[in-house]
């Protein structure tokens, strides 16, 4: 795999990608990082099928030879329950016919390996546009909450609320899984980049930060602790 930083600019995508290779998906995270996007990860199947019910991507890039669930069987299932979501499959199998199976079960485009970064990126814009109508929801709100992950805002009340940059990230992943528990792993994974836990207590601190700048002053809070799990963003409970 050959990659060409020389990138065009794009607006922000928000993409998931399924690999089982650890070093080769933290590579295109960090690659599509520096392209101005952000790369949730997951390393199987079961847990990218899981991912893609859950959360809202612009594009999945899904490598074909998956543990616990292949590539194909993931992108079928999807189609099957009603999502559209854009999905380019990368694969080292790169015959017609492997390219035709990708496509008839369900993705959108097909990327044999290796593959310059650069043409992965462009293919993954490509597909961004075709599936602009739910790219264009960026907005996420809970209750009186609301966040723009374009504008880089935040209100509640209709009232503005000032975060730092780590503070918004983390505010974004919580409210993008709204009513689930989010673990410290997902957080230092998906807000701090550590794929190992630095046994300190940085996600307690921005976490009490986060809650007096959301919840001071309101009657209901919308950040809970979740005890022994994580943490909640969810409304209507006091």
């Amino acid at each position: 795999m050959i990659a060409n930083l020389d990138l065009g600019s794009s607006n922000p995508m928000r993409l998931l990608l399924v690999e089982d290779d650890r070093d080769a998906a933290e590579y295109l995270r960090k690659a599509f990082k520096e392209a101005g996007h952000v790369a949730d990860l997951a390393g199987d199947g079961e847990e990218g099928l899981a991912l893609a019910l859950d959360g809202k991507y612009d594009v999945m890039i899904v490598d074909r030879m998956l543990p616990q669930r292949d590539g194909l069987s993931l992108v079928s299932e999807l189609r099957g329950r009603g999502h559209t979501t854009p999905v380019l499959i990368l694969s080292a199998l790169g015959q017609v016919d492997d390219r035709v199976q990708g496509l008839r079960a369900g993705g959108d485009d097909y990327l044999p390996k290796p593959y310059a970064f650069t043409e992965l990126l462009a293919r993954v814009e490509a597909l961004s546009r075709r599936g602009a109508p739910q790219a264009a929801e960026t907005v996420y709100k809970v209750a009186d909450l609301e966040l723009d992950r374009l504008s880089h805002s935040v209100t509640r009340g209709g009232k503005e609320i000032v975060l730092q940059p780590r503070e918004f990230r983390l505010l974004e992943y919580l409210m993008r899984h709204a009513g689930q528990v989010v673990t410290r792993t997902m957080l230092l994974e998906n807000v701090w980049d550590y794929h190992f836990d630095p046994q300190t207590n940085v996600i307690d601190v921005h976490v009490s930060r986060l809650r007096s700048k959301i919840d001071k002053g309101f009657e209901v809070p919308l950040i809970h602790t979740v005890r022994g799990a994580g943490y909640m963003v969810r409304a209507g409970v006091k």
